[in-house]
């Protein structure tokens, strides 16, 4: 193998990418695309229509549901909070999910949740905490709830 998997995690996917590490109580569904090079730390959960690009860092605690796709290079923070349905219901479920994008470089700090159908820009960065209702545009920085942007980066 090219790929590491922890002997305590539940890896049903058949597409890991070379040189990624997925540690103990990770869970990844049968479907999910897993990139090259990823560090997918402790008890997270990879749904089935997941694409997880090369280089990205899934920290512990994170949660990626269907419909959701994160581009190379990605850093998800330590809990940071995926959505995929705005009106969540016990049993009632929508006909489409509404995945999340994270572009290129994106950076989810800890504790930070984002929205259904939310897309993160290239190489923006969203401050632990926040709480993601509209789209961030590329090389924003946004804290706060709701996020507001603070300033671009270089």
């Amino acid at each position: 193998m090219s790929f590491f998997i922890h002997e305590k995690a539940d890896v049903a996917s058949v597409d890991i990418g070379e040189n990624t590490r997925v540690w103990q109580f990770v869970v990844i569904l049968k479907g999910a695309i897993i990139g090259r090079n990823c560090n997918i730390c402790a008890h997270t959960l990879i749904e089935d229509d997941v694409i997880i690009g090369d280089n990205v860092t899934v920290k512990s605690g994170v949660y990626v549901w269907s419909g959701t796709r994160i581009e190379d290079d990605v850093f998800l923070g330590p809990n940071a909070t995926l959505t995929n349905d705005l009106m969540p219901r016990s049993k009632q479920y929508p006909d489409e999910f509404s995945g999340i994008t994270l572009k290129k470089g994106a950076s989810i700090g800890a504790n930070a949740t984002i929205l259904p159908g939310i897309t993160i820009g290239e190489k923006a960065m969203v401050g632990a905490g926040a709480v993601v209702t509209k789209d961030v545009p590329a090389n924003a920085v946004v804290v706060g709830n709701p996020a507001k942007i603070i300033r671009y980066l270089k």
